[in-house]
């Protein structure tokens, strides 16, 4: 069906509005829904079969998102929710909620390699997005090349100080504020650098000059 409302607005010649690609997801979130424990499960007592099923959920996820670049144009493609996670056309993402269920070693051997490659199908590499617990993954997170922002929101967003000072300087942090990461703590960690914040601000931000400061 998402397909098909693809087809009807290319097929309408339309060219001012963005397609926004259905969720499709990641590798982890996918297995989780079709098994549940059972995957977790899995991981500690067969590897070998978890691998196989993550090989398979994985080539049907790359397959989809082969089919949106070949068939939208670049211009006017946006990786899942437009509105908060904008990035440059050419950019995939990814959802990463569930790495809150995986320790960093579990993470980096069976899931961030399949990660990493769905995110290289895109010219730009993309973004994760994250909502949990998710800090246990930077050192995978910062090796990852194609790994270009990550979106922290929620309790995510609490720990928006690990990720500023453990990604890499190239990699950007989309943050929605909470109550425990205000739009000023944002700016205090930050500096304004490598951050987008993601929400309706009352009163203008600061703006960085090039080697001024803030002004």
């Amino acid at each position: 069906m998402a397909r098909r409302h693809a087809r009807a607005f290319l097929d309408a010649g339309v060219s001012v509005p963005l397609f926004g690609l259905p969720v499709l997801s990641s590798p982890l979130n996918i297995i989780l829904n079709l098994y549940g424990q059972r995957f977790l499960e899995a991981i500690l007592l067969d590897g070998a079969a978890a691998r196989a099923d993550l090989r398979v959920v994985t080539d049907a996820i790359a397959c989809m998102h082969d089919w949106y670049r070949r068939t939208l144009p670049p211009e006017q493609t946006q990786c899942v929710e437009t509105c908060g996670r904008i990035q440059p056309p050419g950019h995939g993402q990814l959802c990463g909620c569930s790495t809150h269920l995986l320790s960093g070693a579990q993470y980096a051997e069976f899931i961030a390699p399949l990660d990493e490659e769905l995110l290289s199908a895109w010219p730009g590499g993309g973004l994760i997005h994250l909502c949990g617990a998710h800090a246990q993954h930077i050192p995978a997170w910062r090796a990852m090349k194609p790994l270009r922002a990550l979106q922290l929101n929620d309790r995510a967003a609490a720990d928006l100080a690990l990720y500023f000072a453990g990604l890499r300087p190239d990699q950007i942090l989309y943050v929605n504020p909470c109550e425990a990461m205000p739009v000023d703590r944002i700016m205090a960690v930050t500096g304004g650098r490598r951050v987008v914040i993601v929400a309706d601000v009352d009163k203008p931000l600061p703006v960085r000059e090039q080697g001024a400061g803030f002004v």
